[in-house]
């Protein structure tokens, strides 16, 4: 067993004070690290199920079986990157995120996860602003303009109405999707992690961009409740 509570680390950001911190939790039985922004809690290591489902969901939609390219935005704690790298068909991660710092925790190893992510050849970081790559013309990948991918998975905001940037809220409309789907592959997979259930006024944004849309519920189990919670995988898949 760990120390009972530890801080990483701490940084002064523009959008506040981001802290990496590590607790013992002894409902769980192990350590949990996590990521928090202000007030925010952008990321634990407690629950992360869903976190990977969406990447398992996303990528079982995805046409091809091989020389798979996947972009995902938001790294966080990384579990979602992680589950991507382990279908054997991804050839190529690219995982953006707007905090430098956070990048900077995986390549330190300060985050679990960084260590098996930083040394993976097909994983690479790109610090940046995924909502405003997603709006430009040159795309999310920055070393290669207008770069298409056969997935695209996001893992950033709570819900597409609960935003860490009320800036962010133009990406959930139609017209911010159709943008992004210009960077998909024929037959590519958008997915989205939301904290909520299902909103109908999101998934009829979606039908509005993409030819097939579903919203999943996962459900996983809660010790620290003592009952089940369940977060929600959007998937919308081009044409």
């Amino acid at each position: 067993m760990s120390r009972r509570f530890e801080e990483l680390d701490w940084r002064p950001t523009p959008m506040g004070d981001l802290v990496l911190r590590r607790r013992w939790d002894p409902v769980l039985g192990c350590d949990v690290h996590e990521i928090k922004l202000g007030e925010e809690f952008l990321m634990s290591s407690a629950f992360t199920a869903a976190e990977e489902a969406m990447a398992r969901l996303a990528l079982a939609e995805v046409p091809r079986q091989e020389g798979v390219e996947v972009a995902v935005g938001g790294l966080g704690l990384g579990f979602t990157a992680q589950a991507v790298l382990q279908h054997a068909g991804v050839e190529s991660l690219v995982v953006v995120e707007a905090l430098p710092e956070v990048v900077e925790w995986h390549e330190r190893g300060l985050i679990p996860a960084g260590e098996e992510l930083s040394a993976d050849g097909r994983c690479r970081f790109v610090e940046g602003d995924f909502f405003a790559l997603a709006d430009s013309e040159a795309g999310l990948d920055p070393r290669e303009p207008e770069r298409r991918f056969h997935a695209v998975l996001v893992d950033i905001d709570h819900s597409p109405a609960h935003l860490l940037a009320e800036g962010h809220a133009g990406f959930y409309r139609a017209e911010g999707l159709r943008r992004l789907a210009r960077f998909l592959h024929p037959g590519g997979v958008f997915a989205l992690w939301s904290n909520d259930p299902p909103e109908a006024r999101f998934s009829a944004e979606l039908g509005a961009v993409f030819a097939e849309v579903r919203a999943d519920v996962v459900t996983f189990p809660n010790p620290l409740q003592e009952r089940d919670a369940a977060n929600t995988v959007y998937i919308g898949q081009t044409p």
